[in-house]
């Protein structure tokens, strides 16, 4: 009899405990009983009842929550094309099995399709976190987002503080790595530590698997940091809620469970894996050889059609700069490790899709930029290797200057010049920023670009077609000088070649010409196309994506070409602009308009555009419509629905990253 009054006395207790527990909210998140959530939180709209959205929704999360082959708590699967293309992720918490997630998820749906009616993005968490269920009409997958979120705390504070939010630090930063570390299937971390008078803090933190694993330990750093500033200052137990990640911890109640999943191990240490490993080699090895002898056979027949010398000599100078640039630029791993004081996130600039970025200061004083390719990175050997090759040989005030690389068993680092401004989509995307662009800084801008772009196709000893220019590839000096970066995407054309071809299309979307987005057709026009984009962003202030008028959104293209055409101009530039310069504003519209024309031979070169911004005597052509134009009153939509994208940028994310990297590729239906 006593012990089941105990039992219920620790019941009661650990009740009361939970009830006494405070929802801190960062945005206007909802709750409803045990279920938080939010609806709308980026404005993407809302869709029609029964509309073909509304039907791929419904099938996406059937399919989702009825997906009994995944057992290890996370689905991401998309449904529907082009605009009623939904985008749907489920997790669910490192210690639910299978079927308890699936009936977690299931809730979820109901909760959120009913709280979120004809929301076309809402994200809610159900029991606890136990479960995490978004959608979207955007792509939401391998994006680290950190919000919307909310914070929660225990109202007990606990007792001699500095230990505890030592222990509580060091734990945390264990269960960071430990989730960082994990694969694509599980990002997850749980463990405790001893603190004075027999206490014990738990803790959990999780991430979604389709994070990179810099990304993860960048979501989870800031969820860490918010615990004495909005979340659990003191307190006993806390928890900081994100998409893209959870951080939890409690203390003297364990509040998780064993972990449902364990991935299988990448390599054994038992006779029974060297006993694989033995076979696996046994058989590769004879089917190496053959390769090497079927390529070898196939280089030598091709090496004696004619032609092929000139190939083979380009190529033997190509391996000899090659080994020229490895001597003179190579940085040790540890003077990087050093200058970057071991890559601490007091230095950390930014991160992107290839990884992050570091400031650094060499033993000689000089400051650098040190970008560090993650091991997820989509930015492979190939880009590196390009970019080293490249930059190297490039020196213009105009071009962000490579000082060196550094390549030392995974690792691969690229050592810039450190650039302290920034990337213009810092400046001209944001309302606040966007004041310290005078129109005189904005034109400097935009002649500076100009002539860094004609320096790489006609002025240096290369032709270069730089293939991904945009404004976070545009960084800006101490005295808003821009400088064009990352060369990763960067083709090098032969002396006589105007134009060149493949199947590999690379870029950000946006900021391709129709050409070379349908058809994998690259030359200087194309460089051409994106800098009438980024001049058109430059002198409005917005983003190539969309500008919203009541229910309308229109591409900037289109909108600009509307406008233009209907001799209201005025309407394209940036408000905060005033009309001391309103014959250079409307000028540069002109040029922007001109070079995003569709027809490709009607755009002008880059030599003509440095012309006319250095003289306002030339008269200029009348601009054709430009490319995708899309007329938001007749619904016209631009022929694009073959294509795919799939960007990595992280778009209106506040932490933008120096010297960013972000590939798109399309994949035809």
């Amino acid at each position: 009899m006593v012990v089941f009054s105990s039992r219920l006395l620790f019941s009661f207790l650990c009740n009361i405990l939970l009830i006494t527990i405070s929802i801190s909210q960062v945005s206007a998140a909802n709750t409803t009983q045990d279920y938080q959530y939010f609806c709308d939180f980026t404005n993407r709209g809302n869709y029609t009842a029964n509309s073909t959205y509304h039907t791929n929704l419904n099938t996406l999360l059937s399919t989702l929550i009825s997906n009994t082959e995944i057992d290890y708590g996370f689905y991401n699967f998309t449904n529907g094309e082009n605009t009623d293309k939904v985008y749907a992720i489920g997790l669910c918490r490192g210690d639910v099995k299978p079927e308890e997630c699936r009936s977690c998820l299931n809730g979820s749906r109901a909760n959120l399709t009913q709280l979120c009616p004809n929301r076309k993005e809402a994200i809610g968490w159900y029991e606890n976190e136990k479960c995490m269920l978004r959608y979207s009409d955007r792509s939401i997958f391998s994006l680290m987002e950190t919000g919307p979120a909310y914070y929660a705390h225990n109202t007990i504070n606990a007792t001699d503080l500095d230990q505890f939010n030592r222990s509580l630090s060091s734990l945390l930063r264990d269960l960071k790595s430990q989730a960082a570390s994990g694969d694509s299937r599980l990002k997850y971390g749980v463990g405790n530590i001893s603190i004075p008078d027999d206490k014990v803090i738990y803790g959990l933190v999780q991430c979604t698997p389709d994070l990179s694993g810099s990304d993860c330990d960048d979501c989870l750093a800031q969820s860490i940091e918010r615990i004495p500033i909005d979340c659990c200052k003191d307190s006993k137990g806390g928890r900081v809620v994100r998409p893209s990640c959870s951080m939890r911890f409690e203390t003297s109640y364990h509040f998780y469970g064993p972990t449902a999943y364990t991935p299988p191990p990448s390599t054994s240490t038992t006779s029974e894996g060297s006993n694989t490993i033995t076979i696996a080699i046994a058989v590769a090895v004879p089917v190496f050889v053959v390769v090497a002898v079927l390529i070898f056979i196939c280089i030598y027949f091709r090496a004696r059609k004619p032609g092929k010398k000139y190939k083979t000599q380009q190529q033997e100078e190509h391996d000899d700069d090659e080994i020229d640039i490895s001597e003179s630029l190579q940085f040790s791993f540890n003077t990087i490790r050093e200058a970057t004081d071991n890559f601490s996130d007091s230095n950390k600039l930014g991160q992107g899709g290839f990884g992050a970025v570091y400031k650094g200061r060499l033993s000689n004083g000089q400051e650098i930029a040190v970008k560090r390719l993650s091991a997820d990175s989509r930015q492979g050997d190939t880009e590196f290797k390009n970019e080293v090759l490249l930059v190297a040989k490039l020196q213009h005030r105009n071009l962000v200057r490579l000082l060196g690389f550094c390549l030392e068993g995974r690792e691969k680092l690229l050592v810039y010049e450190f650039v302290p401004n920034k990337s213009l989509d810092y400046f001209v995307f944001n309302q606040t920023n966007r004041a310290q662009l005078n129109w005189e800084t904005r034109y400097k801008i935009i002649g500076g670009t100009a002539r860094g772009i004609l320096y790489l196709h006609q002025d240096s000893r290369l032709r270069i077609i730089h293939r991904d220019l945009k404004a976070s590839n545009i960084l800006l000096d101490e005295e808003m000088n821009p400088k064009i970066s990352d060369f990763g995407l960067a083709k090098l054309f032969v002396v006589d070649q105007t134009h060149g071809d493949t199947n590999r299309i690379v870029g950000t979307y946006g900021y391709m010409a129709p050409e070379y987005a349908m058809h994998g057709q690259f030359s200087e026009k194309s460089d051409v196309f994106s800098f009438g984009v980024l001049v058109l962003e430059i002198v409005s202030g917005q983003r190539n994506s969309g500008i919203s008028h009541g229910e309308n959104i229109e591409d900037l293209l289109s909108f600009a070409w509307r406008n233009w055409r209907e001799g209201t101009p005025r309407n394209i530039v940036d408000p905060t602009l005033n009309n001391s310069f309103q014959n250079e504003i409307m000028r540069c519209i002109h040029i922007g308009l001109l070079c995003v024309q569709e027809n490709v031979s009607a755009r002008p070169t880059m030599a003509s555009v440095v012309l006319v911004l250095n003289s306002h005597s030339l008269t200029l052509p009348v601009p054709l419509a430009p490319a995708f134009y899309v007329d938001s009153r007749t619904g016209n939509l631009p022929d694009m629905h073959l294509w795919e994208f799939n960007s990595r940028t992280t778009g209106s994310s506040e932490y933008t990253s120096i010297n960013e990297a972000s590939i798109t590729e399309p994949y035809p239906r």
